[in-house]
């Protein structure tokens, strides 16, 4: 029996950067406060989801060697569509030449683990390519007079290919939960801004994290040193060092983009991820933990066997 495997993957940023610096000269702040408080330096902005998604399915689809119209399904992981109705992944299909079904999914930071386990269970269930893309454009919607929210976020896609060719599965654990009780911690209404009370969120999320990955490798039957790649979701440095000294893992084990992407949401996973197999940090047969959490609240992680075609 075949099963899901990764076969292509691409990222997309913004043509426009925007450095501490420069937010500096919008509001009270400056790059010393901002590093020393998330780990951030610079991000991209000014994105439209259904273009950074287009820009990075495109280019994973090329990479994989999959033409369009043979893509099956197609997954978009995004909390921020550019409109209300239809689903930006109706647009992205158009525009890249699909003729396959093609739903929004919105789990907010966590949707593209959401996306990710969602793909490779249609690929047991015989499916035989998706393309799952993770893209958000958070600058539209972010307060750019709150000086403790407009420097965390950015805009970015990062985009795979799932093809049914893997001879053994590669994703072994999983982890799917949302905390509805914190729903109101990490809010955006219907044409207004983004609401965070972030010291809940930062307890909170450290707690997510650490419950969500000990979950997905207990399911995985795995343990801690097993792991040779951590993709936190790149939310804030500070949850990320916490959290992953609660699980007893280095930081020298994360993937890590954030200081020049900033949070950029569901795309901030396959950003760190894609980044970490530019820098060959990922070697065939190695096992990868990817841990997001996100407004809801939401939590997801997942355990996968690195098995790259060729390999």
């Amino acid at each position: 029996m075949a099963h899901g495997r990764i076969t292509g993957w691409a990222t997309h940023l913004p043509e426009r950067r925007l450095t501490n610096h420069d937010l500096a000269e919008i509001v009270d702040t400056t790059d010393e406060w901002i590093r020393e408080r998330s780990g951030i330096g610079a991000r991209h902005v000014d994105g439209k989801v259904t273009e950074m998604s287009a820009e990075a399915g495109r280019d994973a689809l090329a990479m994989a060697g999959v033409d369009p119209a043979d893509v099956d399904l197609l997954l978009l992981a995004t909390c921020s569509s550019d409109q209300q109705f239809p689903a930006s992944a109706s647009v992205v299909q158009q525009e890249l030449g699909m003729s396959c079904g093609a739903i929004d999914l919105n789990a907010a930071c966590s949707g593209f683990v959401y996306g990710l386990v969602t793909a490779m269970q249609f690929a047991e269930g015989g499916m035989e390519t998706i393309l799952l893309i993770g893209s958000d454009a958070l600058s539209g919607i972010t307060d750019w007079t709150d000086r403790g929210t407009c420097v965390l976020f950015g805009d970015g896609a990062g985009a795979v290919v799932i093809q049914r060719s893997a001879d053994a599965p590669t994703l072994l654990g999983w982890d799917l939960m949302s905390d509805g009780s914190a729903a109101s911690i990490l809010t955006c209404e219907h044409g207004g801004k983004i609401f965070m009370n972030g010291k809940e969120v930062f307890r909170r999320a450290i707690l997510a994290i650490e419950g969500a990955a000990t979950r997905a490798l207990e399911r995985a039957a795995v343990s801690m040193d097993d792991i040779a790649l951590v993709v936190p979701h790149q939310a804030n440095i500070r949850i990320i060092e916490a959290a992953l000294k609660r699980l007893g893992i280095p930081i020298g084990k994360a993937a890590m983009v954030l200081e020049h992407t900033g949070n950029t949401s569901a795309a901030s996973i396959p950003l760190a991820f894609v980044d970490a197999l530019g820098k060959g940090r990922v070697d065939p047969g190695d096992l990868v933990l990817m841990v997001g959490f996100g407004a809801g609240m939401s939590s997801a992680a997942a355990v996968v066997r690195w098995d790259p075609p060729g390999a």
